[in-house]
């Protein structure tokens, strides 16, 4: 069947070389419509990938992909790419279960070099395939496609480091739209937007030194030798900074020019050593809406495309929105709070934050380890930090959190965003291992709210306790629960209670406590008369209401976490160390990488929803029994072997 569509002609990357610069520029507006139609269905990273379409073209049109190697740092910015690279026809199931991921997986595609989904690392990952290939005897060329906000991170300057010193031929292709997920900080920023500002730096980069040389003054400086030349050359040339680390230096070029584009990254491939190629670009270019709010719409749920807001009435406040809002009001009532962010002010609720207490707020950029570290200098001081961080990110600071921080018992607060799954971003995002590598770390608390108004008071138990604690809550809205106008300080390693049975112990932290909620009232349908448990405190663990639970002929622990090593392990090691013998089921994410998708087919994938918990229970209840009880009857059976089923058990 004929088509109009350039964009539906294309197969691979070739399709690509023979089209004409009208053509190029029709496609280039294809696919914008196709990543603004597509995401408004299934949410994602539009902004990102509005503006890097024309650099994306240019780059596979230089590039001889799959054999060439492209790696993508973080990688949200990897729709194009995908669209252009065999997955057109499946685009529509982007971040759906079962459908195209949201970043690169090589298992999606021989495409895709390396999967990524977190920040700063595509330049080590190139410089490894770029020394690989050299002792393989290959003769690809390896790309690494770096945002300026990803340019932040430490590891990416360690990178830099090391590929100037081995001299190694890889590409480093640097997108500069000023922004990560909010506007770009600190003096690397400063130093790019110089080098885009200034017409003088394209005009004095090809020869610095003819162009000296012109002048008396310039020649006079050439003939003073090497040192002087330099030093001039310094003041004037972007890209020096990259130059002095070993680099060669394109740029600054029109990221929106795909010819520009096209020619930068084969002259760089020509090119002995490592070329890193800065191409300019503007975020949401393309879509009104992303270009004025790109910040909105660096990740947007569906939306309209007409309208640009977010599709679905609002159903009470997010987690995010409660904690921001919260923090405020302590800051408000005690000058020695400090907030820090990663890059994610809005993301981790603290633009009012930032707005309110400009000097008490610190946006250190995608440099996780450097919070961590900023936040124990400002404790060691006598102030309070409250590090607001994504659960799937504060991973990258463990060292900081265990040798900066908990080692001097410092008083830092980290909030924990995204902990738990978190639906379509998937694996790379999915909060579910907090509570197994922050449980190692002596002097700290951990605290994990039920809903929102519980948040607030943790918070602000948080804040007046001493050393180091933790509190990590779920994306998305909470439970309709009000929060209080005046927050309490909980006692700290005290669970609460919240229903008593007979039959069995439902242990429960955070979200979950909702969903042992309503296992129970399901259970209570089959004759089953369940305690529910809300931990609230992952460390200390409250003993005392473990060993009382231990008084059932069951004992449920349930936690949106790994079961390695989180909550379940350390309720079993507390009945080991009370001496408790009591049959345990413990319910949690399996030792795997949870795909992507909604998150009720998540949920029921992994077995913890109402439903499941239900059929877990019973089925262990059978055990128990052995065939009697409640749990015998024909359906309690029938629900028994399907939890089972469900739950990998």
């Amino acid at each position: 069947m004929a088509t109009d569509r350039i964009l539906d002609r294309i197969e691979s990357p070739e399709d690509l070389k023979p089209l004409s610069a009208t053509e190029l520029v029709t496609l280039a507006a294809e696919i914008r419509d196709t990543l603004v139609s597509t995401v408004s269905d299934t949410g994602g990273h539009l902004a990102p990938n509005l503006g890097v379409v024309e650099l994306t073209l240019g780059l596979l049109r230089a590039l001889d992909t799959p054999k060439d190697r492209v790696v993508w740092d973080v990688g949200h910015q990897s729709y194009v790419y995908k669209l252009l690279t065999g997955r057109r026809d499946r685009f529509a199931t982007l971040r759906t279960y079962g459908g195209v991921c949201g970043f690169p997986k090589r298992n999606e595609s021989p495409y895709d070099a390396f999967d990524t989904g977190h920040a700063s690392n595509s330049l080590s990952v190139a410089l490894g395939m770029a020394e690989a290939r050299d002792l393989l005897g290959g003769d690809e060329t390896v790309v690494a496609v770096i945002g300026d906000g990803s340019m932040t991170g430490g590891m990416a300057f360690e990178a830099l480091n090391h590929i100037g010193h081995l001299g190694a031929n890889l590409v480093i292709v640097l997108n500069d739209n000023e922004m990560s997920i909010a506007r770009n900080v600190g003096a690397l920023a400063a130093y790019l937007g110089r080098a885009r500002l200034d017409k003088r730096y394209m005009r004095l980069r090809d020869d610095v030194e003819s162009a000296l040389a012109r002048t008396r003054i310039g020649a006079a400086v050439v003939a003073a030798g090497e040192a002087a030349k330099d030093s001039v050359k310094q003041l004037l040339v972007p890209g020096m900074l990259f130059e002095e680390l070993g680099l060669k230096y394109i740029g600054p070029i029109d990221g929106h020019d795909v010819a520009m584009v096209q020619t930068a990254v084969e002259s760089a491939k020509e090119a002995a050593g490592p070329v890193i190629i800065h191409a300019v670009t503007r975020k949401g270019a393309g879509y009104t809406h992303a270009e004025d709010d790109a910040e909105s719409f660096h990740g947007v749920g569906p939306f309209s495309v007409e309208s640009g807001k977010v599709n679905g009435p609002s159903s009470g406040p997010a987690y995010t929105d409660v904690f921001g809002e919260a923090l405020v009001r302590e800051a408000e009532a005690d000058e020695r709070i400090v907030a820090i962010t990663a890059a994610m002010p809005s993301g981790t609720g603290l633009s009012k934050f930032a707005e309110r207490f400009p000097e008490r707020f610190f946006d250190v950029g995608i440099a996780e380890q450097h919070a961590v570290g900023l936040a124990a200098g400002l404790a060691a001081r006598g102030l309070v930090p409250v590090v607001a961080v994504y659960s799937t990110f504060l991973q990258r600071a463990f060292d900081q959190v265990m040798m900066d921080v908990a080692l001097q018992g410092l008083h830092v607060v980290f909030c924990l965003d995204r902990a738990g799954l978190v639906g379509e971003d998937g694996p790379t995002h999915h909060g579910v291992f907090d509570l197994t590598y922050l449980r190692s770390v002596p002097n700290l608390t951990i605290a994990a709210p039920a809903d929102e108004a519980e948040l607030v008071d943790m918070l602000h138990t948080a804040l007046q306790a001493e050393g180091p604690v933790a509190i990590r809550y779920p994306r998305g809205k909470g439970t309709g629960v009000k929060a209080p106008s005046e927050p309490r300080v909980l006692e700290v390693g005290r669970a609460q209670v919240r229903r008593t049975g007979k039959d069995v112990a439902l242990l429960a932290v955070g979200r979950m406590v909702q969903v042992a909620e309503g296992a129970a009232d399901l259970m209570a349908l089959d004759g089953v008369r369940a305690s529910v448990v809300n931990a609230r405190w992952v460390k200390p663990l409250d003993l005392e209401t473990v060993s009382w639970a231990a008084g059932h002929p069951l004992v449920v622990t349930i936690e949106e976490n790994t079961g390695l090593g989180g909550f379940g392990a350390a309720v079993l090691e507390s009945l080991s160390d009370l001496g408790a013998e009591v049959p345990t089921l413990r319910l949690s994410i399996p030792d795997c990488f949870v795909t992507h998708g909604a998150m009720p087919r998540l949920l029921e994938e992994v077995g913890l929803t109402p439903e499941a918990v239900r059929g877990a229970v019973l089925g262990r209840l059978m055990d128990v029994d052995g065939g009697h009880g409640p749990a015998a009857s024909e359906e309690g059976a029938h629900v028994a072997r399907q939890g089972r089923r469900r739950s990998g058990r």
